[in-house]
């Protein structure tokens, strides 16, 4: 800055910070930390145009007082759109529709259908009805081995099946 501009700085300090800091507060509701940044930055645009300050161009504080006024509902602005919400309570937790588990069931009964019958009736026993393979086993009238042989290749085939519909694990 040259002396011209460093003299008119002096003056706006002199003859207008107190009215500014105590019209920033007043636009704040008493905010001091958004007061502060209301007036740096009116201060700011100031220092950038010296020539408003000059008194012969009109009033250098009504500028002030309208950059200022500017900069908070600018400020206020900015806020309401991010429209932040504070809470004590957690939001609440979204609650599943079940579709998806629904699609998944109806795809598994359809790939259960495409099974063997005794892979089928191997699966059903030990993962529907959730008997044991000591228990399957008695049911089927088979060992216990067999049941375990079965439910391995049922579960690979079953596997396969779901690949080929495009559902994958």
């Amino acid at each position: 800055m040259n002396g011209v501009e460093d003299e008119l700085m002096r003056a706006l300090h002199d003859d207008h910070a107190a009215a500014l800091w105590s019209y920033a507060l007043h636009l704040t509701s008493g905010d001091r930390a958004r007061a502060e940044d209301v007036v740096q930055e009116t201060l700011l645009r100031a220092w950038r145009h010296p020539r408003v300050l000059d008194q012969s161009q009109g009033s250098a504080r009504a500028w002030l007082f309208t950059v200022a006024r500017r900069i908070a509902i600018d400020g206020w602005r900015s806020a309401a759109a991010r429209s932040e919400v504070t809470t004590d309570a957690p939001p609440e937790l979204a609650e599943p529709d079940g579709t998806e588990r629904a699609v998944q069931g109806w795809l598994v009964a359809e790939a259960l259908g495409d099974l063997s019958p005794r892979h089928r009736e191997v699966l059903m026993l030990c993962y529907f009805h959730g008997l044991s393979v000591a228990d399957a086993a008695l049911r089927l009238g088979v060992a216990e081995g067999t049941v375990k042989s079965r439910t391995h290749y049922a579960l690979r085939a079953l596997r396969l099946i779901m690949e080929e519909k495009g559902v994958t694990p």
